[in-house]
């Protein structure tokens, strides 16, 4: 389809995102290695029932790259200011969130900082504190290793010396990830297309330096648990995930207080992604049901 591409100036950046349909707002928040491309499959049959907004995160895709440290200029604050930024512009009071691994992160975030703001969240394979612990253990040693690699100062340099090499770091993770490593067969030149374009590396690579200090603490069980979240929750987790492995959904209850959990068979890390009419159905009947139930009139501040 030919694709609604904006720009929304937010929180002192430029974000792009690309918008269709009508109706309630559904916000896609994409995570590692991907940008809003990876919601390609999901957009037109979403947008058939819902306003579906798709944007890059800062420092992915066509959104800005700001100048400054990671710790200056990409923490997950300067991601939930993005987002609300963003919704203040296209003149939203309330949207649902639909998230994973990176974005499941900013959704969390957000929807703590501005609870009246979200109707509902759906995950998939989502980053919560009940897994950080589980994902430094020794059976993963060999699968997050990324995660340390994309601090090093020189790891864009590396990754980006050549569109072979860039093809062939996001390729292994596209198809090592995914339960068939053939799913991202004809989109892995998008995808080489899309990381190889001026800082899109270092933009994305910003996020793990930016968040390593958070994810220290959860890994080493500091600080008090961050408050559970009341809103309407449903998580579809990919059987075939890696290393955020089904079975480290077990403390879901502890974050989120109104819980839908299932796992998805044939699905890795992109359940979206691989298994897009599963994806869409799941996600038009939560909302869907959201509105149903008329979870989705305005508050008496918002009308």
């Amino acid at each position: 389809m030919e694709w609604n591409h904006q720009f929304i100036e937010t929180n002192g950046i430029r974000m792009h995102l690309v918008r269709h349909g009508a109706g309630h707002p559904v916000v896609l928040l994409h995570g590692w290695p991907e940008f809003w491309y990876t919601w390609r499959k999901n957009i037109p049959t979403l947008a058939e029932q819902f306003d579906v907004i798709a944007p890059d995160l800062r420092g992915f895709g066509q959104s800005d790259k700001p100048r400054g440290t990671a710790s200056e200029a990409y923490t997950i604050d300067h991601h939930v200011e993005d987002l609300k930024g963003l919704i203040d512009a296209l003149g939203l009071p309330r949207i649902g969130l639909v998230s994973h691994d990176v974005g499941s992160s900013v959704a969390q975030a957000f929807t703590r900082r501005y609870p009246d703001r979200v109707t509902g969240l759906f995950f998939f394979n989502v980053l919560y504190p009940g897994v950080a612990q589980r994902l430094a253990g020794p059976e993963n040693m060999t699968e997050t290793w990324y995660q340390g690699f994309h601090q090093q100062p020189w790891a864009a340099d590396l990754i980006g010396s050549s569109r072979a090499a860039t093809r062939i770091y996001f390729g292994n993770m596209l198809s090592h990830w995914a339960h068939d490593p053939r799913t991202f067969d004809d989109d892995l030149e998008a995808w080489v297309d899309n990381f190889l374009a001026p800082g899109n590396l270092q933009g994305g690579f910003n996020w793990y330096t930016a968040i390593f200090p958070a994810r220290l603490a959860m890994m080493r069980g500091d600080g008090a648990a961050p408050p559970p979240i009341p809103h309407p929750t449903r998580v579809r987790w990919g059987a075939s995930e890696p290393f955020m492995k089904p079975d480290y959904a077990d403390r879901l209850g502890e974050t989120f207080t109104d819980l839908d959990y299932a796992v998805v068979p044939e699905a890795g890390h992109f359940v979206h992604y691989e298994q897009p009419d599963f994806t869409n159905r799941e996600i038009a009947g939560f909302f869907g049901g959201l509105a149903a139930a008329g979870r989705f009139t305005p508050t008496i501040a918002e009308s």
